[in-house]
């Protein structure tokens, strides 16, 4: 993982690329490729994002809600896999970073003239993709007396193409669990692809699930 982060600061010449955004980064390029979008298809990677933390002044710990919100990075597919991995990184280093307290307070004004539902499935298209969960989370650390889980999975509602969820590894030591939903075409050439698969390794494990 601190390799992954290393090369996409390195690639675009910054310190700035966080661990997440790097994997991230690797995941959109890797399932762009799988996926086979056209050359000049945009491909959309989007991300949920905490907001509790990015509003000024930011919402207390014992805020009960799940205020989350989503930032998009879009490129043409062939920019995406014709250039580097820090490139990509530096796509959605920079929607993150500009999610400010200012974006996210205008967003709620808009929403409240014209509220919406949110429904995943609904949202996206056959050349996006959607990555949630975070490695600062800590869904192993919950313990209802059962002991420690086992595994971490999202629901059937979000069993679609093109999800991702992303959380701290049940090995612990840093690493990271992906979850990744994908036509069966589409896992097969993910399988093919080096460079995700060089990067699958005892810090990063993956499930592959099936779309509908």
């Amino acid at each position: 993982m601190s390799q992954l982060k290393e090369q996409a600061n390195n690639e675009c010449q910054t310190n700035k690329i966080s661990t997440f955004q790097a994997l991230s980064s690797l995941v959109w390029r890797s399932l762009s490729g799988a996926r086979g979008f056209h050359a000049e298809q945009v491909t959309n990677c989007e991300i949920c994002i905490n907001d509790r933390k990015r509003l000024n002044p930011p919402l207390s710990d014992d805020y009960f809600g799940c205020y989350i919100n989503i930032v998009t990075g879009k490129t043409k597919t062939c920019d995406l896999l014709s250039q580097n991995l820090g490139s990509a990184a530096l796509i959605l280093h920079e929607v993150i970073a500009d999610h400010t307290d200012e974006n996210i307070r205008s967003w709620l004004h808009d929403w409240k003239k014209e509220p919406k539902i949110f429904q995943l499935g609904s949202h996206y298209d056959d050349c996006g993709f959607i990555i949630g969960g975070s490695p600062k989370f800590n869904p192993y650390g919950c313990d209802f007396g059962w002991g420690k889980p086992l595994a971490v999975r999202s629901g059937w509602t979000s069993k679609f193409s093109g999800t991702v969820w992303m959380n701290p590894g049940q090995v612990g030591g840093g690493s990271v669990d992906l979850e990744i939903c994908l036509s069966p075409e589409a896992m097969s050439a993910l399988e093919s692809d080096e460079e995700f698969m060089d990067a699958h390794h005892e810090k990063i494990m993956i499930w592959i699930t099936a779309a509908n």
